[in-house]
């Protein structure tokens, strides 16, 4: 008994010896994936892989997921990374709302209400959440779902049970958003495109901060921004923005969590936009 022991150790011990048992060990253990990569196009020379280069450094050091959309119609130039990865909204979905509360009020041939206008207003410039409860109520999950549809914004998914800031949100489909608040277009009216962007042009300026950040003086800004902290990827820090002048008319969306801290996040955003702002005003 002991000999059958110390026989089957030290064919073992003999086994490890040999490294038989090391390939057993490396196939155990998958390579960690890459991580996704910036791409940029552009029809202006050079200026895609300046764009590609400099956001990647911007991230590089960053913790957290972050995702990018860059399009600017001047150069026809378009960034993206994780374009389709999806996130809880927080207030960006706010822009959706009014957008929808929009869309529908044009179906039906009509104004919007003061009351209305006041809710629209505080959901936008201060980011009240009470406004946006109850104009989410008002509108109901098949006008903003028949929106969504209409504005091809197909991997974006309403928040049950009332929960708007749980809205699953991808840089694609808030890119179609915003490419749609900055062009004329069969979904939205020019009157409602003014409406929008007026109301992010006047965000209180403590909500100021994100895709703004770095941007040339004489370029024109409109900004919504969300953020939200929960039990699981820590904090969702998230801005979009539009941005004209400087011979560009650019719009932006950077989508975050795992932040460690609200202003984590921010910075980490803002690190981004810089760099956009600075390729695009030098191109």
């Amino acid at each position: 008994m002991t000999s059958g022991i110390s026989r089957r150790a030290r064919v073992l011990a003999a086994a490890v010896g040999t490294g038989v048992l090391v390939p057993l060990v490396v196939a155990a253990t998958p390579a960690a994936a890459a991580a996704p990569a910036v791409t940029c196009t552009s029809a202006k020379a050079g200026l895609a892989a300046k764009l590609k280069k400099d956001i990647t450094a911007a991230l590089a050091t960053r913790k957290g997921t972050v995702a990018v959309g860059l399009y600017d119609r001047s150069t026809n130039t378009t960034c993206t990374l994780r374009a389709s990865s999806a996130y809880d909204s927080a207030s960006v979905v706010k822009v959706a709302v009014l957008a929808t509360l929009l869309w529908d009020a044009k179906k039906t041939h009509r104004y919007l209400t003061d009351r209305e206008n006041t809710l629209a207003k505080a959901m936008i410039t201060k980011s009240d959440n009470a406004a946006t409860s109850t104009l989410w109520k008002q509108l109901g999950m098949t006008k903003i779902k028949n929106f969504l549809k209409a504005a091809g914004m197909t991997q974006t998914k309403p928040g049950a049970n009332g929960y708007w800031g749980l809205t699953q949100i991808t840089v694609t489909d808030e890119q179609k958003l915003l490419k749609l608040l900055t062009a004329k277009n069969a979904v939205l009216s020019d009157n409602s495109r003014a409406y929008i962007l007026k109301l992010m042009g006047q965000v209180v300026s403590s909500q100021r901060w994100g895709t703004p950040y770095g941007v040339p003086s004489g370029v024109s800004v409109a900004v919504k921004n969300g953020w939200l902290q929960r039990s699981t990827n820590g904090w969702r820090v998230h801005s979009v923005g539009a941005f004209k002048g400087g011979g560009h008319d650019y719009v932006m969306t950077v989508l975050s969590h795992g932040n460690s801290t609200m202003n984590y996040g921010i910075a980490t955003i803002q690190a981004v936009a810089k760099v956009i702002h600075k390729d695009l005003a030098a191109s």
